[in-house]
């Protein structure tokens, strides 16, 4: 089978040893295609991962063999996400799902840049689900990442009615302003790229140019979906006193620390969300399902012999969001 792997700084393709399920529990399962991250960006150029990693874990599969207790068969088409919490530990009991230890340790594999993949029975029984039939391959693919957002918008906490600010419109940008939406927030996004101010006024969504919103502006909860350093700032001109940003970015510099005094004397809250949770990503299913998050028109294609140009177009912003037909062209539609 062929797989993706990061070699000398590239991501190279190589073909392996077809995967076998042999007596264990759990499906092999046929990737019909793969979501890139930003977290395998990040990964691929900070040098997280070493070379021989298989990343990806935004994926549609069709179930080619399973030993299962599940009702899951051969012939089904799935989304799934990667890592299952234990929901024991002191982290799971206090809703920080994506600190487990188990959390982190589960895992497809070996990675969703693969031809096939193995899922192993906790994730059938925890965070697979059938892909909807209204939804086509592509659009099932972003059930992960949408996953992530729910999180972060229940984590947030905030009161319905709220008004909040999203600053960066990316994939990641666009699907929370919707999701913040769909749970009864008032929204405004903000971006320094003109295509992507616009994509969210296609989408009925408030959107300026950051250099151009509101001086007396003020949002009850302020949503970290840049990866700028600069988008700080902005995050703290605009966060009303009392108010919370919820950060769903990393930085390039850890350096520019939220100032102490700040949140000192203004009362204001910052906290993260990383990953998603079970019941986060079957809300997320349903966001899709129902069409009350729309995600059409966010992903560019490419097919598996061009991934490595598929990174580089979204490191160099080419493209909103890259995924990975990892079938063919000519047995790809699953439908839809």
């Amino acid at each position: 089978m062929k797989i993706a792997v990061i070699e000398n700084n590239k991501i190279a393709l190589k073909n392996v040893e077809n995967l076998k399920l042999d007596n264990r529990k759990g499906a092999l399962v046929q990737v019909l295609g793969c979501g890139l991250c930003g977290s395998d960006i990040v990964k691929f150029v900070h040098k997280i991962s070493k070379d021989g990693t298989v990343l990806g874990h935004e994926i549609v599969a069709k179930i080619i063999e399973i030993n299962s207790d599940t009702a899951f068969k051969a012939g089904d088409v799935i989304v799934t996400s990667h890592h299952i919490p234990c929901g024991e530990c002191v982290y799971c009991k206090h809703g920080n799902v994506s600190m487990c230890k188990h959390f982190k340790e589960t895992n497809l594999i070996p990675g969703g840049f693969s031809e096939y993949v193995f899922l192993s029975e906790e994730h059938l029984k925890n965070v697979a689900h059938l892909k909807p039939e209204n939804l086509s391959v592509t659009e099932a693919s972003f059930y992960e990442p949408l996953g992530c957002i729910v999180r972060a918008v229940k984590r947030a906490n905030l009161l319905k009615d709220d008004t909040t600010l999203v600053i960066g419109l990316g994939s990641i940008g666009v699907l929370t302003a919707q999701a913040l939406r769909a749970y009864g927030y008032k929204v405004i996004g903000c971006d320094l790229l003109e295509e992507r101010i616009e994509f969210l006024k296609s989408l009925d969504i408030e959107a300026y140019d950051v250099r151009k919103l509101p001086e007396n502006f003020r949002a009850d909860g302020i949503f970290m979906t840049s990866g700028a350093d600069k988008a700080i700032d902005t995050a703290l001109k605009y966060v009303r006193n009392g108010g919370k940003i919820l950060v769903f970015s990393s930085t390039p510099s850890d350096l520019s620390a939220y100032p102490n005094n700040e949140i000192y004397y203004r009362e204001l809250t910052v906290l993260g969300s990383y990953s998603p949770s079970p019941v986060d990503l079957a809300d997320s299913l349903e966001l899709l399902k129902n069409g009350r998050v729309k995600v059409k028109g966010i992903s560019t294609e490419y097919k598996f012999d061009d991934i490595q140009q598929a990174f580089e177009d979204t490191m160099s912003n080419k493209v909103m969001k890259a995924y990975i037909k990892v079938k063919s062209d000519d047995d790809y539609n699953v439908k839809d």
